[in-house]
């Protein structure tokens, strides 16, 4: 495949993702069809996603693997375009030391690697999609948009997938700890268990039998807001977690790294929901803070916790967008307020800072600067931080203007920095070294 015909099948690819994904997949289920399916919001959680009692006992083993279809696919003369996938499920260790399944997705991609060297594999970290099983980016690459009268979901992630597979490089995707999975509830934004669940997504895709994946394989990350933050946490966790996992380059864009900062910004907002995943998270992780939530909020918060626990990005923007959490407490404080005052909550929030470690190889770190739904002060910070530590950062501040849409504000600079991102990520899988910008930080917007 030519280098003309692989920007030609991105580009397709990319108008099919934005326009027509309505017309492809409308995904829905009235009930269960076996007894270990799950119906999340009138969608049949398949039997694969429910985990086993028994797990292996090597981080990245492979639990299980199944084909996977591809909802946005051509036919091809060298097999179906952009790829084919697996479906997989594999061991990963989460925050509290303990094993737990998580789920993804493997592409091998149909086209020949762009770059030099053996074909790459990039790790891709979804970016927020909720906190329902049926919200999962791997049962996105199948099913782009789920819509029925109880859930909206949109697998906006494909996007970036289909970017890397047109260059030829191979992608595997983590649906996280807890979200796909069944058996528990997703655990959002614990900067471990989303650093562990990427990383041994990388270990999973590497075990899979016939693919083009070799030990020789350069290996990246990607990811951008949530995603952000698992790929800088993994690029920070990999030398202790995965040594076996060298990291030729990681994209962090937009990433939460202090969760103190991040809360204030989305309380209100457009996703004021994602205050209820954070802390169904907080507690999955640390079941001893439910008496100090329980005591602080009123039945309404109660309920809305409930409710977006099953919830993806599309359901909490129709039902939560601009909740303040102050009508969630018993006080009227906002849960901002509520975790500062208790040493608990707040050291638990401090535990999942981004960038009290040195990342491990390049990283690129792309913050917009009108961002104020993940503020970009604090991803800047973080590049600051990480340079200071002598880490390989190269810096990109992406000048938009401000609109009256936070949400809109923090999407934007993943479509218009994603093209520079990819290719910034390929030329690190190529062997080309990275520039950091580390001395201009000072001056640097």
């Amino acid at each position: 495949m030519s280098t003309r015909q692989r920007r030609l099948l991105g580009a397709a690819f990319t108008v099919v993702a934005c326009l027509g994904a309505q017309a492809l997949v409308i995904a829905t289920a009235s009930a269960a069809t076996a007894s270990d399916e799950v119906v999340s919001r009138g969608v049949t959680i398949p039997a694969f996603y429910n985990p086993p009692a028994t797990l292996p006992a090597a981080n990245g083993a492979l639990v299980r693997s199944e084909p996977l279809p591809l909802a946005l696919s051509l036919p091809g003369l060298d097999g179906p375009l952009p790829g084919t996938a697996t479906r997989l499920m594999y061991k990963s260790t989460d925050s509290n030391g303990q094993p737990v399944a998580v789920t993804g997705a493997y592409i091998e991609p149909s086209a020949d690697w762009s770059g030099s060297g053996p074909r790459p594999l990039v790790a891709v970290a979804p970016g927020t999609v909720g906190q329902g099983d049926q919200c999962s980016a791997s049962m996105g690459l199948e099913h782009p948009l789920v819509f029925n009268s109880q859930t909206v979901s949109v697998g906006y992630e494909d996007l970036s997938i289909y970017r890397l597979l047109a260059e030829g490089v191979a992608v595997v995707v983590t649906d996280y700890v807890g979200l796909g999975a069944t058996d528990r509830l997703h655990t959002y934004v614990n900067r471990v268990d989303e650093a562990h669940a990427v990383l041994d997504a990388v270990r999973a895709a590497r075990s899979l039998t016939g693919t083009s994946v070799t030990a020789a394989s350069p290996v990246g990350l990607y990811g951008y807001s949530q995603g952000g933050g698992a790929t800088a946490a993994a690029a920070e966790l990999q030398s202790s977690y995965a040594p076996d996992v060298t990291l030729s380059g990681t994209y962090a864009g937009a990433p939460p790294a202090d969760l103190t900062s991040v809360t204030k910004a989305i309380d209100g907002s457009e996703l004021a929901g994602a205050l209820g995943w954070s802390l169904n998270g907080f507690l999955q992780s640390d079941p001893e803070l439910k008496p100090l939530a329980e005591a602080h909020l009123n039945d309404a918060g109660k309920a809305a916790l409930t409710d977006l626990s099953t919830m993806c990005v599309g359901d909490a923007l129709l039902g939560y967008a601009y909740t303040k959490s102050t009508s969630w407490t018993t006080d009227g404080q906002s849960l901002s307020s509520i975790i500062a005052s208790t040493p608990a909550f707040q050291a638990f929030v401090d535990q999942q800072r981004i960038g009290t470690l040195k990342p491990s190889g390049p990283v690129r770190l792309a913050t917009g600067v009108s961002d104020n739904l993940v503020p970009h002060a604090q991803a800047r910070q973080l590049a600051v931080d990480w340079c200071a530590k002598g880490a390989d950062v190269t810096y990109k501040a992406v000048v938009l203007p401000s609109v009256g849409s936070a949400l809109v504000n923090h999407f934007a600079p993943l479509l218009t920095d994603q093209g520079d991102a990819i290719s910034w990520l390929t030329d690190r899988l190529s062997g080309r070294p990275a520039i950091s910008n580390c001395w201009t930080m000072p001056v640097q917007l």
